[in-house]
């Protein structure tokens, strides 16, 4: 997921995206605990990701404030 792909998403998508990864992050993180993650480079991804939506987000937010 990049930025530029994220930008033509409307906030209601990004919110369900952003709810849909830390669902995720919370599962590795669960796997992680118990010993059952295989890719621990995931976690990073999902983490980057995660940040990634709140970025636009609130660019989103500031542009929307600005108007």
């Amino acid at each position: 997921m990049n930025a530029q792909e994220l930008q033509t998403k409307t906030p209601d998508q990004l919110r369900e995206d952003l709810v849909a990864l830390k669902k995720e992050a919370f599962n590795l993180r669960f796997q992680q605990a118990t010993g059952q993650l295989e890719n621990t480079a995931r976690m990073r991804v999902v983490r980057r990701d995660v940040a990634r939506v709140k970025t636009v987000l609130n660019h989103k937010a500031a542009e929307a404030a600005a108007k």
